[in-house]
């Protein structure tokens, strides 16, 4: 899993009635990319998490610079 700083961080529920959850990555502390993380939630809850293969990262788009293609 790879990430940088303001991806988001998707982690599906994991019981029956239990909603997906969606945080901010606020910081990168393993290298290249790699876990740990600390999040940001909605609520603005903190905290700081080694994703399990119940989660998915949703990179960030970048907007392209002038004169490429889109």
């Amino acid at each position: 899993m790879e990430a940088h700083t303001g991806d988001r961080l998707l982690m599906h529920g994991r019981t029956v009635g239990q909603h997906d959850r969606v945080a901010e990555i606020i910081e990168v502390l393993g290298d290249g990319g790699a876990p740990p993380y600390r999040l940001r939630f909605d609520d603005g809850h903190e905290h700081l998490m080694s994703p399990g293969p119940d989660s998915v990262v949703q990179h960030r788009e970048t907007p392209p610079k002038d004169g490429q293609a889109r």
